[in-house]
């Protein structure tokens, strides 16, 4: 058995600044925990930061511990895994409590809507079989119309 506490300043995962748009610190639960079965991080956008446009190839799970955010669900269009067009399906307010679900190859983006505050949520990485590994594709777009490349 393992302990960790969401709040402390510990255990900080050093994270790809281009997979946000904005100031993003993270903190690895699962680590600290020992958890083997999904990863587990406390994410926290500052001042309006965002992820970018991604999916994961397992579900996640998003709670909300903080402030006022958002969840963006986006349609594909086109076969170019580089270059294709985007519609945004779904724009989901998250406020302190809220618990989403997020399935398997979904394109979303989730984060901060205030620049004034920060927003955070703990994610929940479900791996999808015994020692697979949790893969996240990232990349750069408009938020709007297209994606432009991977990141």
């Amino acid at each position: 058995m393992k302990k960790s506490n969401i709040y402390s300043t510990g255990d900080q995962r050093k994270i790809n600044p281009d997979w946000f748009t904005g100031r993003v610190n993270m903190k690895d639960v699962s680590s600290t925990i020992k958890s083997k079965e999904q990863g587990i991080y406390h994410v926290y956008f500052h001042n309006g930061a965002k992820t970018k446009l991604h999916t994961h190839n397992g579900n996640q799970i998003l709670i909300v511990t903080r402030g006022m955010g958002s969840l963006e669900i986006f349609k594909k269009f086109g076969t170019s895994k580089i270059n294709f067009k985007i519609k945004r399906t779904e724009k989901i307010s998250l406020k302190e409590g809220d618990t989403v679900y997020i399935p398997a190859k979904t394109l979303h983006a989730h984060g901060s809507v205030n620049k004034k505050n920060t927003f955070s949520h703990i994610a929940i990485n479900i791996l999808q079989k015994k020692k697979s590994e949790y893969k996240t594709t990232w990349y750069e777009s408009d938020f709007k119309s297209s994606v432009t490349k991977l990141v």
